[in-house]
């Protein structure tokens, strides 16, 4: 394959499902639904947060971050995604994809971040609820909120860094709907290893030790729970963490099995990798984005008392 000096590579070109153009159609109608769902789902959720005093608190304010970010999210992606779906050879500029790439990382790596803050406040509001508004005053949940997104912008500056300084060969296909990390670092034509070394060290930070942070803190939270003599304290503490590891399950597993499995080294299995990869980076990227307003309104009684307030308020300020 004939080496091509990376100033003169100017563009890549997305071929997501182009060999499946009947299913691209389907995809198409079915994100395009998703995307708008998960804007109107999380918008609604935002205002609701916002507009009602009562959900100014430490667990809605991190839950209107999670929010916020499923939009970024999305919007760094989905709409890349759709383009792709109605074009067989999407070409995309190099600044371009490296500039989707970052914002995509960025708010992906957040949101890993974001989860285990939350699993924290959850620990303090049930092992120490009468302290709970000590520990968890505005001076800590918003620096701790902060954190999460200076963690993002940090890592995926880093891994965008030393992804722009590769260079790559002829061959400028990315097998994927849009630029992911891991389909460009497949197109280089160097040695990779420092890359491969600064994602495991990324995985380690940003997946793995939150993971732990909410794995261990749902421990003392079960055996906190657990000791509480009466079934409706038991049915209501449970209840308010049951939505936050419904989230948990839904976006680390499907994460995890992207960046942490192991490679295989056939091509024909490499190939279809690939498309498997691409599947479930979209189910992530855009079906958990969109289930999340979903759970935490659906099993939350202050969430649907606030929005159900907001109605009645609107609909009587309409009948004057």
């Amino acid at each position: 394959m004939e080496r091509t000096n990376e100033s003169m590579l100017t563009e890549f070109v997305l071929v997501g499902l182009s060999a499946h153009p009947k299913v691209q159609t389907v995809f198409f109608v079915l994100v395009l639904w998703m995307y708008l769902m998960i804007l109107l789902g999380n918008g609604v959720l935002i205002t609701v947060i916002i507009y009602d005093s009562h959900l100014h608190t430490p667990m809605y304010f991190f839950l209107c971050n999670l929010s916020f970010l499923d939009i970024c999210y999305t919007t760094c992606s989905v709409p890349l995604t759709l383009d792709s779906f109605l074009t067989v050879r999407k070409r995309v500029s190099f600044s371009g994809c490296m500039v989707q790439m970052f914002l995509s990382f960025a708010t992906g790596v957040t949101e890993c971040v974001l989860l285990g803050m939350m699993a924290l406040d959850r620990y303090v509001a049930i092992c120490y609820p009468l302290r709970y508004p000590v520990i968890m005053s505005k001076g800590t949940y918003v620096p701790m909120a902060a954190g999460c997104w200076v963690a993002g912008l940090v890592d995926s500056m880093v891994q965008t860094s030393l992804t722009i300084q590769l260079p790559f060969c002829a061959n400028n296909v990315i097998h994927h709907f849009v630029c992911e990390i891991l389909a460009i670092l497949k197109l280089a034509c160097a040695d990779i290893s420092t890359n491969v070394i600064s994602m495991a060290g990324s995985n380690l930070i940003v997946l793995v030790i939150p993971l732990l942070v909410i794995s261990i803190s749902y421990i003392f939270i079960v055996a906190t729970i657990l000791r509480i003599p009466s079934t409706e304290g038991k049915r209501k503490a449970f209840s308010t963490c049951s939505a936050h590891v419904t989230v948990v399950i839904i976006f680390y597993g499907s994460t995890l099995f992207m960046y942490a499995k192991p490679k295989s080294k056939d091509a024909a299995d490499t190939d279809n990798e690939g498309v498997t990869e691409a599947l479930i980076s979209l189910f992530y990227g855009v079906m958990t984005p969109m289930l999340n307003p979903l759970i935490y309104s659906l099993r939350n009684k202050d969430v649907k008392a606030a929005v159900k307030n907001i109605l009645g308020k609107k609909f009587i300020c309409d009948r004057r």
